[in-house]
C-alpha cells in the first residue's frame, strides 16, 4: 500500500465540517504538481515520479530511516527482479524531481487544508505569526557556494546554513508560507517581505523585534485589505505622541531613516502607529501596532495578544527536536536537494498538525494548539509505519482507533512563565579539574 492510499482513508472517521483527504492527498493533484513544473517521467522506472514526491514527504516522518529503506518499506517503488533500488538510483530520482514540485504540493495542500480548518480570529482577524529560523546543511563545496556560512572575528561556522522565514496560523500551527535563502545573502527581513504577497486580508501579524523595520511593515499593512501588523517597539526608538487615549495608549509618528527610505519602495517620510504600554509583572512591556481603531481594538487585549507569537517558536522546535529527533543537521548534500528537503519536511508538518487539528475539533473546547505535537506525532508516525502492513479492511478501524485516542494528546493548561531568561552553560563532554589552591610555582 502506498503512503497516499493509506491516508486516503482518514477522511472516514474525521468530523463532517473537514473535505474529504482523498480530495487533498489523490493521485491527480501530485500529478498537476508534476505537470505544473514541468517534470515528467520520461520511461519507465522503478521510482516513478510520483512515488519520489511521497518518499520526500517520507524522509521528514520517518527521519530514522535511509532513503533506500524508506522507499522499500513505503514500497513506493515497481515491482522488479530485486526488493529494494541501489542508493545511486534513489538519488538520482531526487534529482529529476526538483525542488520545484515540493514547493508546489507545498502551496497546493497548504491552500486546500487551511481553507477547510476554522482557525482563530481575535474581532474578526485571523491571527498570523512571522519568524525566522536556520538549518544547517551538510558540509559540501556545492552548499558552502550556495548558502554560505555565519562567521565572527574568531572563525566561521562549521557547516553551511539556509535561512527560513515562515508565517503561521497560531491556533492551528500550519505553516501558510514560507521563504528561505542564503543566510549570508538573505535576512529575515528581506525574506519576510517577500511573503507580504502571500499574507490573507483581514489579518493580525505578530512579529518579533528583530523584524522592526517600519518599511517592512508600512508595505505589510497597504498591501492589502486590513492587514494588521504588531511588534514590540524597538528601545530607545524616537516618536512624536499626536493623540493620547490614556497615559497607556497613545497614536504616535515615527520617522523613517534615509536608509529605510532608500531601501523601501514609496516609503512613506512618517508611519502612524498606535503604542500601548502594560506592565508585565516587574517589566514594562510597549507593543507597537497598525490597529489605530480604539474603538474596534480595544486596549487590554492588545499586549496580551504578542504573547501568541511564542507560538512559531514551538512550531520550530516541534519541526527540529521532535519530527528530525534533533539530528541537526539535513540529509541533502546539494543545494536544490536541500530545498526540496525543506519543502517535503514542511508538507509533512502541516499534514501532521492537519491530522491534529482534526483531532481536537472532534473535542469539545480544544484547540489544536493543544494537542501534544511530541506525543501525537509518535503515535500517528507508528499508525503510519503499521498501515503499510494492514490489509485494506481492517484500516477503517484503525483510523477510528487513532481519532478516538484524540484526548489521551490534550496538553494541560500552560504555566506562566516565572524565571528569567539567561544563557545556560554549554555542556561539557569531560569533568573539568578545578584550580588547586595554593599551588606551588
Amino acid at each position: 500500500m502506498f503512503l497516499s492510499q493509506a491516508l486516503e482513508q482518514l477522511q472516514e472517521f474525521t468530523p463532517d465540517d473537514f473535505s474529504k483527504l482523498p480530495d487533498l492527498l489523490e493521485p491527480e493533484l501530485v500529478e498537476q504538481c508534476l505537470q505544473d513544473t514541468g517534470v515528467t517521467t520520461v520511461r519507465k522506472r522503478r521510482l516513478p515520479m510520483d512515488f519520489m514526491v511521497w518518499a520526500v514527504v517520507g524522509m521528514a516522518l520517518f527521519r530514522d530511516m535511509p532513503m533506500r529503506q524508506l522507499v522499500s518499506h513505503l514500497d513506493l517503488m515497481l515491482p522488479g527482479n530485486r526488493p529494494y533500488v541501489a542508493p545511486s538510483a534513489v538519488v538520482q530520482a531526487r534529482q529529476r524531481l526538483g525542488a520545484d514540485v515540493m514547493k508546489r504540493m507545498f502551496e497546493l495542500t497548504n491552500q486546500l487544508w487551511f481553507d477547510k480548518l476554522p482557525t482563530s480570529h481575535w474581532n474578526n482577524l485571523s491571527i498570523l505569526a512571522v519568524d525566522g529560523t536556520v538549518w544547517r546543511t551538510p558540509d559540501t563545496p556545492e552548499n558552502s557556494a550556495s548558502f554560505g556560512r555565519t562567521a565572527n572575528q574568531l572563525k566561521e561556522s562549521d557547516y553551511p546554513q539556509i535561512r527560513m522565514v515562515n508565517q503561521m496560523e497560531v491556533s492551528s500551527h500550519l505553516v501558510t508560507a514560507t521563504e528561505f535563502g542564503s543566510i549570508a545573502q538573505a535576512s529575515e527581513v528581506d525574506l519576510a517581505a517577500k511573503l507580504i504577497e502571500r499574507t490573507p486580508d483581514h489579518s493580525l501579524t505578530l512579529f518579533d523585534k528583530g523584524f522592526y523595520a517600519l518599511g517592512l511593515l508600512e508595505q505589510w499593512h497597504r498591501a492589502g485589505e486590513e492587514r494588521h501588523w504588531l511588534i514590540p517597539l524597538r528601545k530607545g526608538a524616537q516618536y512624536t505622541v499626536k493623540t493620547s487615549f490614556s497615559s497607556t495608549d497613545k497614536l504616535v509618528e515615527i520617522k523613517l531613516s534615509p536608509q529605510a527610505k532608500k531601501k523601501w519602495d514609496n516609503a512613506p517620510e512618517t508611519v502612524e502607529a498606535r503604542l500601548v504600554s502594560k506592565k508585565v509583572g516587574k517589566k514594562d512591556v510597549a507593543i507597537l501596532t497598525s490597529m489605530t481603531d480604539t474603538m474596534r481594538y480595544p486596549e487590554a487585549d492588545i499586549v496580551d495578544l504578542y504573547a501568541h507569537r511564542w507560538e512559531i517558536e514551538q512550531a520550530y522546535r516541534e519541526m527540529k527536536q521532535y519530527m528530525l529527533k534533533n539530528e541537526l543537521t539535513l540529509r541533502s548534500k546539494r543545494p536544490e536537494l536541500v530545498e526540496q528537503e525543506l519543502w517535503g519536511m514542511l508538507v509533512a508538518y502541516n499534514l501532521l498538525r492537519y491530522m491534529m487539528a482534526q483531532m481536537a475539533y472532534s473535542l469539545k473546547q480544544v484547540e489544536p494548539n493543544q494537542i501534544s505535537f511530541k506525543q501525537a506525532s509518535h503515535y500517528l508516525v507508528g499508525q503510519l509505519h503499521m498501515l503499510v502492513n494492514i490489509s485494506p479492511g481492517k484500516i477503517p478501524k484503525v483510523m477510528e482507533q487513532m481519532m478516538e485516542m484524540a484526548s489521551a494528546f490534550v496538553l494541560p493548561d500552560r504555566r506562566e512563565r516565572h524565571y528569567p531568561r539567561a544563557i545556560k552553560r554549554r555542556p561539557q563532554r569531560y569533568p573539568m579539574r578545578s584550580p588547586r589552591k595554593n599551588a606551588s610555582r
